[in-house]
């Protein structure tokens, strides 16, 4: 008899959670709150409790090659970088999503809310939970053998507003970013951004298009990146490769980080726009906007030092300077963890840490049938990292994979968040930040769906270059180990007309390809030098 699993949230983490269940043999079951699908990316005009909420422009900043699941490539014709609906788009084309033809919907739950998830009594033999949902004003229970919590991120403010000093007295508007929703309403204001992150710095850059001033509160600075690379790709594209992952390990931590930073200044010095760093050589994850340096260059936006005081109509910054006649404020100031439905115990944030066995499993359980998906922040897309994350988990509650003792994942968890602290430091907004590719290889190594660049070298040269050198996207996973793909070699072989197809919306003259001449004329050129150099001293 296939095990229950009951899967909370229809969001991406929840989505991909359901299909790797079906993919395993069991028999999920997904709760979802609202109406639809989508979760976070599925744009809302007003606000709803307990749901996350995104602005109308939002644009993804990881790119569509780099966010696929790993046996589904998205349509070539979709930009490289992708609107909310495209998202949506993307998780509704429900028949491609599964190989068994199944469509999602009968396995959805909508509209209905988890109020409980508790031990069963005999939990300790059974590793069952007890689930409370309501609908429609009725509350059932139904007993699962496995729960994965796939809500709960980008609700909960992490700073109250009323907690911040004098805004009691702020006479104007005032809000949280998770409320903002479009730039109409706020032409000829004079705009306050408090934080800086990304959706800190979009809402600053759209605002200032119509705005009298705003201007952008940091504690810290921040390291900004543009979505195009030097060569015109994706810039995770090029970041995110096996070649570059290792350079960055094995070279001192000095090096890397000096390295990073002359990366970052090429586009523009950040410490002439008011943005660098205070502590530059943590690899805190970088904004991506490629307006933000452009509004503050003709002064639509100016970026302030950390808020000290608010006033009736003006904010005091940390460097003695005062902004006046402030109109909005918006807070920007990130998102707490949030899950009324669990013990508290059973996901305990404490001393700075997450106490999760790679971020997803609670090591005290006597079962290992409860994990968080998606709770995590990693520097590269969400969509491979949360899938790798549900092959694993469906594979633990099948016992086809299995966890080590208590004690070795707590070892493995204080070890994991020491490592965090140096490289991205102590900050409560990367308490679940990792590295990417090394991730994405430590989850796949417990399936056996990491490749083996040698093996790969010795049988198929070509695809081995690729796999070093090339963008480490989903598709690598589905080479080799449980769940293989037939069309993963030609996916990782063809990506780059994917990338290119939404680019060429016009016939254009193919232009000659001078990099052989150029390379010949200086082949050319040294052969003259060498030639007068012997002529020269009589050779």
């Amino acid at each position: 008899m296939a095990k229950k699993v009951a899967v909370i949230g229809a969001g991406v983490s929840g989505l991909i959670s359901l299909k790797c269940c079906v993919d395993e043999g069991l028999e999920p079951t997904c709760f979802e709150r609202t109406e639809d699908i989508g979760g976070l990316w599925r744009f809302k005009e007003n606000v709803e409790d307990g749901r996350a909420s995104i602005y109308k422009s939002v644009i993804t900043n990881t790119s569509k090659e780099m966010s696929c699941f790993s046996d589904f490539p998205m349509p070539e014709d979709f930009p490289n970088f992708l609107h909310s609906n495209k998202i949506t788009r993307y998780l509704t084309l429900k028949e491609e999503m599964f190989d068994s033809g199944h469509s999602f919907k009968g396995f959805f739950l909508r509209s209905t809310t988890v109020l409980t998830v508790k031990k069963h009594p005999d939990f300790s033999s059974s590793g069952q939970w007890e689930v409370v949902t309501q609908s429609d004003g009725k509350e059932q229970s139904a007993v699962f053998d496995a729960v994965m919590v796939c809500s709960g991120h980008h609700i909960l403010p992490h700073i109250p507003l009323k907690s911040f000093p004098g805004i009691e007295r702020f006479k104007g508007q005032y809000f949280h970013s998770r409320q903002y929703k479009h730039p109409a309403g706020f032409e000829g204001k004079r705009i306050l951004v408090i934080g800086i992150g990304n959706s800190a710095s979009d809402i600053a850059s759209e605002l200032s298009k119509n705005a009298a001033q705003v201007f952008i509160s940091t504690r810290n600075g921040s390291w900004v990146m543009s979505r195009i690379s030097e060569d015109g790709y994706p810039w995770d594209m090029v970041f995110h490769t096996r070649f570059k992952s290792m350079l960055r390990n094995i070279l001192p931590r000095t090096v890397s980080k000096w390295m990073m930073e002359q990366q970052l200044n090429r586009w523009f010095n950040h410490a002439n726009y008011s943005l660098e760093p205070k502590n530059k050589y943590l690899m805190k994850e970088p904004i991506l906007n490629d307006d933000l340096p452009s509004r503050i260059l003709y002064g639509a936006v100016k970026v302030k030092s950390r808020v000290t005081q608010l006033t009736e109509t003006s904010a005091l910054f940390e460097d003695g300077t005062v902004e006046e006649d402030i109109d909005v404020i918006v807070f920007a100031t990130g998102y707490t963890f949030s899950f009324p439905f669990l013990e508290e115990s059973l996901v305990k944030i404490e001393h700075n840490m997450v106490s999760l066995y790679k971020y997803m499993f609670p090591p005290q359980l006597e079962k290992p049938t409860l994990t968080c998906m998606g709770l995590i922040q990693p520097l590269g897309s969400i969509f491979p990292t949360v899938e790798l994350q549900a092959r694993w988990a469906t594979r633990v509650f099948k016992g086809l994979c299995h966890l080590p003792s208590e004690k070795t994942m707590m070892e493995d968890i204080i070890k994991r968040n020491e490592k965090r602290i140096d490289l991205f430091g102590e900050s409560q907004s990367q308490i679940v930040q990792t590295n990417y590719v090394d991730y994405l290889d430590e989850l796949a190594l417990e399936i056996g769906a990491k490749p083996d660049l040698i093996s790969f070298l010795l049988k198929d040269p070509e695809l081995a270059v690729k796999l070093c050198f090339g963008p480490c996207n989903s598709y690598q996973y589905r080479l080799v180990g449980p769940g293989q793909w037939e069309g993963a070699r030609r996916a990782i072989l063809t990506q780059k007309q994917r990338i290119l197809k939404p680019l060429k919306t016009r016939s254009v003259k193919a232009a000659p390809n001078l990099s052989a001449s150029f390379l010949m004329k200086i082949l050319a050129l040294l052969a003259v030098f060498v030639a007068f150099f012997f002529q020269l001293y009589g050779f």
